[in-house]
């Protein structure tokens, strides 16, 4: 049966369906403090058998400085709700749990860092360090510069947990001194890599097979404790070992998204025109470094000027440590932050000159190619900006509401994505090194090594992603898959052809079919290929202070479109998050760093009634891959929460500055 055939009829393979005989169920203690130390442990395994700190891999992945990476196993002190202390086994789930109880530790509480702002100057959660801040650089130049107008806000995107309909989990398969991993995870080598480097494996004794996944969203493209810890148990125990996590352990302990603050100071002339952009950029570390939190403020800030011609711009982004679980991606992770941050002020500085929203924007667009102060390059923005107000219909929408927001999607294309197609009796087997968690791989490489190959696309299938059948590959994420691993995909499949031509004296497609070839190849790819897209929104406020969306329209260039259908689901999901991250998804600490977001439902996240009309067009400009598409995935979740907080904003007459939006800034 086909992999997605198996989805529709409830047959899916995620980890916790994988049969293995007798494996030993994990389950995690976690730390109840946002700080404290720990003056002792008895019971489980703990630090004293794993003295690690996790190899930072994946999106975002940064060094760090190993003082300060995420340990394990907390050692001498916890510094977030949910933080691994320590890990029992037991021969079923339920045993598991109630073994926690025979795990001792003595905690001594400690104050709690919550605030990012306030973490600047607040006494430093790690000992040997000077202060909180993590990561800091300034981007661009300072400039001075004549303005009829200089307008200044404070604008915030609140924490997000990442909340896929499955949850992370992994079972360690022991065989013979060798380890074989089934993960739900955005990338098979990030996994192996990092839990090899983390424990100091031998690579060749560890093998990651990717089960099916029940969607990411940035979270499973690196490794977190539980990971290690699970393959240090199987290593020890000579079992096989399972951990699935819970919805609570998910909320607490998995890392989160968005978390960034921008202190924006724009400078135009009262005519509309855009001079300069001063910032100040500050992203919610959270407890450790190693991952997003070094990148993030650095790539908000890059983005800043979006589709617009400003050329002046300068930049201080910052990371600060706080007591939470470690930031980390999330849809978009950190260009949906930039073009809220910047299309807020392009707003204001509209309402403040009475110029109609589309009107300026088109009067800051650029007609050639531009590179910005803050180095982002773009095409020309006003060709496509002009095509999009019209798809979108927002001079002929009629409803003073209506919210309109522009962006540049840059992917994370780079270093490029590997492939490998081998034709054996008959029928073509291909292996990317990315890995679906939902997107339908399996369509755009269908499509387009059915048209490569000449062939039906029944004949062609697309395996599992696993380190042994594929020698490298990166992952999925940065809306990547479809450019470079597409890219990888068709360019081997040309290699192919060129070996049957040489073997047969021409291609044919029997010929093809008739032999046995098998080819990998790892597609390069360094540059930057941007994509514009553009959202309109309708919504309006209900008169308890409710939001409710009613039409979401997008119109994005995705290059050469791979699959119609798969596209309009990305963007359909993308919308529905987007208008989630406005409605009310956040997580909540108090300031001692306990979670208050309790549950699924109170993250905020949007229920079916409430999934706003959409209406979906693609402009289709080719990119210079060789099969011409551009990045998607993270496309909706950019444009959409601007669109919709412009139109609550002209709805409620109140200026908004935060997301989610909540029923007291509204009333």
């Amino acid at each position: 049966m086909e992999r997605l055939e198996r989805f529709v009829a409830g047959e899916g393979n995620y980890v916790d369906d994988i049969y293995v005989e007798k494996p030993l169920y994990m389950a995690v203690l976690r730390s109840p403090y946002g700080r404290a130390k720990i003056n002792s442990i008895k019971g489980g395994m703990n630090f004293h058998d794993i003295d690690k700190v996790l190899m930072s891999v994946g999106e975002g992945a940064s060094e760090g400085r190993k003082a300060i990476m995420h340990p394990v196993f907390a050692k001498s002190t916890v510094n977030y709700v949910g933080q691994p202390v320590a890990a029992v086994f037991a021969e079923d789930p339920y045993e598991a749990e109630d073994m926690l109880e025979t795990v001792e530790v003595d905690y001594e509480p400690l104050d709690a860092v919550v605030d990012p702002e306030a973490a600047i100057k607040a006494k430093p959660i790690h000992e040997g360090m000077k202060s909180n801040v993590l990561s800091d650089r300034y981007i661009g130049k300072k400039f001075n510069i004549d303005a009829d107008i200089v307008l200044e806000d404070r604008l915030e995107n609140h924490r997000i947990a990442t909340n896929a309909i499955e949850p992370r989990g992994i079972l360690v398969n022991y065989v013979s001194g060798n380890l074989v991993i089934y993960a739900s995870t955005q990338s098979v080598f990030s996994m192996k890599n990092g839990i090899c480097g983390t424990l100091g494996l031998d690579g060749d004794k560890v093998r990651v097979i990717q089960a099916d996944t029940g969607g990411g969203f940035g979270l499973k493209g690196g490794v977190q404790p539980e990971y290690p810890i699970a393959a240090y148990a199987a290593l020890h125990y000579k079992r096989s070992v399972k951990w699935i996590e819970t919805r609570s352990e998910h909320l607490m302990a998995a890392n989160q998204g968005r978390g960034a603050i921008g202190k924006m100071k724009l400078y135009a002339n009262k005519d509309g025109r855009m001079l300069g952009i001063e910032g100040e950029i500050v992203v919610d570390a959270g407890a450790y470094a190693g991952g997003m939190a070094e990148f993030g403020p650095g790539f908000i800030a890059m983005q800043l000027t979006g589709q617009y011609g400003i050329e002046n711009g300068y930049v201080h982004a910052i990371s600060v440590l706080t007591n939470k679980v470690p930031y980390g991606p999330y849809r978009g992770a950190g260009r949906p932050e930039a073009a809220f941050f910047m299309e807020r002020m392009v707003d204001m500085l509209a309402d403040k000159i009475g110029m109609d929203d589309a009107r300026i924007r088109l009067l800051n667009s650029t007609r050639t190619q531009f590179k910005s102060p803050l180095g982002l390059e773009i095409d020309a923005s006003k060709p496509f900006m002009e095509k999009a107000i019209k798809k979108l219909g927002y001079s002929k929408s009629g409803n003073k509401n209506a919210g309109l927001s522009l962006f540049v999607l840059v992917p994370g294309a780079a270093p490029g994505e590997s492939a490998r197609i081998a034709v054996q009796d008959g029928a073509v087997h291909v292996w990317l090194g990315s890995n679906p968690h939902g997107q339908g791989h399996e369509f755009f490489v269908k499509n387009l090594l059915s048209k490569e190959f000449g062939i039906p696309k029944s004949k062609i299938t697309l395996e599992v992603t696993d380190t042994e059948k594929i020698k490298s590959g990166i992952g999925t994420w940065g809306s990547r898959s479809a450019m470079v691993g597409g890219a990888a995909a068709v360019t081997v499949a040309r290699a192919i052809k060129e070996e049957v031509a040489k073997r047969n004296g021409r291609y044919s497609p029997k010929a093809l079919l008739a032999g046995d070839y098998d080819h990998f190849e790892f597609y390069k790819y360094n540059g930057s290929i941007n994509a514009f897209g553009a959202n309109l929104a309708f919504a309006h406020v209900e008169s308890i202070g409710r939001v409710r969306v009613d039409e979401v329209r997008a119109f994005y260039d995705v290059g050469n479109a791979l699959d119609m259908g798969m596209v309009k689901g990305q963007i359909s999901g993308g919308i529905v998050q987007g208008v989630g991250q406005v409605a009310g998804e956040e997580v909540i600490y108090d300031s001692n760093g306990q979670l208050l977001t309790s549950s699924i439902s109170a993250a905020g996240l949007v229920r079916a009634a409430a999934i706003p009309k959409m209406r979906i067009a693609v402009d289709q400009n080719p990119s210079s891959l060789p099969h011409k598409a551009r990045g998607l995935g993270e496309a909706p979740t950019i444009g959409t929460p601007a669109a919709v907080v412009r139109s609550i904003e002209k709805a409620s007459g109140r200026r908004i500055r935060e997301t989610p939006i909540t029923e007291d800034a509204l009333l």
